[in-house]
């Protein structure tokens, strides 16, 4: 009888340990975070027919795509964008106000993420002061720190230093971008007094150089290229040197301007995915049950889209050779993290306009102007009206910025209104210390308050028609406004805790974060105001 009461107590207590082990909180072991910097959604489908089946493809096949993503604040720019992604937070309340923007206090044009109180960590100074101190928010990364008590590691990865700065939070182990004058990946005393091994070996092998020696040719025979425009547009941008912008392209060198060339070249992606699979073999991210959290952006399709447009040759090439190399990520992941064991997330920062030069050759009306041009024109204006110079120090981030106390005189902040309604391509001019009272359509008057952070906003919000922006030339392209060319970007998750499928109901770009949250079981960040997206998670 003993032996029964025995055998059964032993039975009992390894059913309550099974069912215990079953009632754990399963976590994938590593999530990469990718952000592909002015990704417009439409680029999904575009090139759909061409892309590999092992790449896109793969994410959207067998993981979940939220196709009807949209960013829901203005101006729409990288800075706010990444911040945005990783904190679910708006820039009124993240800080992140644009990539640059006027300090209403000082006057000082201030960068989103430069800090002078650090010191570069293996490259130049004006490359390397830089930390994520502006940001006003704990990141979804600094929610895995904190939720670890520290054991999580969290690193960024970018050529642009906001790519990476951004992301990966205040509390991340690393984050490491691209310095133009030394070929290689930096950080700064903000995060470590000197390089991990493994990124000083990286650099050691001057990938950077070895891609400046090579060109740019078509991956594939130009006939097979039907989703663009003609190989010499009127609205295309040129590479130094070059008299047209046609296939091959020599990797230009913008020593004037401190650029290697292959930030605009597809190189710049190679280089970007090699540095983050250094990063994970160096750091032996997503080995242990404790979530690691990899945050990689790639930042050439913007330089390269910039200098373009959107519907260039050079941009479908572009996204068929990084389509490719997602495909040879993808499988890394598999072999060194597991199938099943890690979690993917690739989004958009901002999304990008047509050339207005070519909207015009369809008969769709569109335009632009330079920042610039237009604040010399309202400043002229302003002096023959008050005799006063120079009130308006900038025409920034489709805002105004008054110098001094002029933004505080009634009126010559209606003098700024009349003329900027005079000015053909805009729609709405809005005080922005008076926004209940400005007649404007949703979703655009709450883009705008979610936007306005009165330390670092401009005194007046300008709304463009659509087609129209401000740029930095006639060829091109920028971004920036609500159009849904710049706020509808693409979102796709696959992996651990992931189901397949999709929806089409709006989600917006502050819903990433939480839902991060949600699948990890841990806290949302502190300024979060975004939403978990439902009927995608195991």
């Amino acid at each position: 009888m003993k032996k029964i009461l025995f055998y059964i107590c032993v039975f009992l207590h390894v059913a309550v340990l099974s069912a215990q082990a079953q009632e754990q909180v399963v976590r994938p072991k590593l999530v990469v975070g990718i952000v592909v910097d002015q990704m417009r959604w439409d680029y999904l489908y575009k090139y759909y027919e061409k892309y590999s089946e092992n790449g896109l493809k793969r994410l959207m096949k067998d993981g979940f795509n939220c196709q009807n993503t949209m960013i829901n604040y203005l101006p729409s720019f990288t800075g706010p964008g990444h911040a945005t992604i990783y904190t679910g937070s708006v820039p009124a309340i993240h800080g992140i106000a644009a990539n640059d923007w006027v300090d209403n206090k000082t006057g000082r044009f201030i960068y989103c993420a430069e800090d002078k109180a650090v010191q570069p960590v293996g490259g130049s100074r004006k490359a390397g002061q830089m930390s994520p101190r502006n940001m006003y928010t704990t990141t979804i990364t600094d929610e895995v720190k904190i939720a670890t008590h520290g054991k999580a590691k969290v690193f960024g990865i970018g050529i642009k230093d906001r790519g990476s700065i951004l992301p990966a939070g205040h509390s991340a182990d690393g984050a490491f971008w691209f310095d133009d004058s030394t070929g290689n990946f930096i950080t700064s005393s903000y995060y470590m007094q000197q390089l991990p091994a493994w990124l000083t070996r990286f650099n050691s092998r001057r990938w950077a150089d070895t891609f400046m020696a090579g060109e740019w040719r078509l991956l594939y025979p130009a006939a097979g290229y039907t989703n663009s425009t003609a190989d010499n547009t009127d609205w295309e941008g040129k590479f130094p040197g070059e008299t047209a912008p046609v296939f091959p392209h020599k990797t230009p060198v913008y020593k004037n301007r401190g650029y290697y060339g292959i930030r605009y070249m597809p190189a710049g992606n190679t280089l970007t995915f090699k540095a983050a699979k250094a990063c994970i073999k160096g750091e032996q991210m997503g080995v242990d049950d404790i979530t690691d959290f990899l945050c990689v952006t790639f930042s050439t399709p913007d330089y390269a889209g910039h200098n373009y447009g959107p519907d260039a040759l050079e941009m479908e090439d572009m996204y068929l050779r990084w389509d490719r190399e997602l495909a040879s990520f993808l499988a890394y992941l598999d072999k060194n993290i597991g199938k099943g064991q890690y979690t993917v997330f690739l989004t958009a920062d901002h999304g990008a306009a047509h050339n207005a030069g070519y909207m015009n050759s369809m008969k769709i009306p569109a335009g632009s102007e330079t920042q610039a041009e237009a604040t010399d024109r309202l400043n002229e204006y302003l002096k023959e009206k008050t005799g006063k110079d120079s009130l308006i120090k900038a025409l920034y981030n489709y805002q105004v910025y008054f110098n001094k106390d002029a933004g505080e005189d009634e009126d010559i902040k209606a003098a700024v209104t009349d003329w900027l309604y005079k000015q053909d391509g805009v729609a709405y001019v809005v005080d922005m210390q008076d926004m209940d009272d400005a007649v404007v359509p949703e979703p655009i008057k709450t883009m705008i308050v979610n936007g306005y952070n009165r330390e670092r906003s401009g005194s007046i919000q300008i709304i463009m028609k659509p087609g129209w922006y401000s740029g930095h030339g006639k060829t091109g392209t920028t971004h920036g406004s609500w159009n849904p060319y710049d706020t509808h970007i693409p979102l796709l998750w696959y992996g651990a805790g992931i189901k397949k499928g999709q929806t089409h109901r709006t989600v917006h770009m502050t819903d990433i974060a939480p839902t991060l949250a949600a699948l990890l079981r841990i806290q949302m960040p502190n300024g979060c105001v975004g939403q978990v997206i439902t009927g995608m998670l195991d």
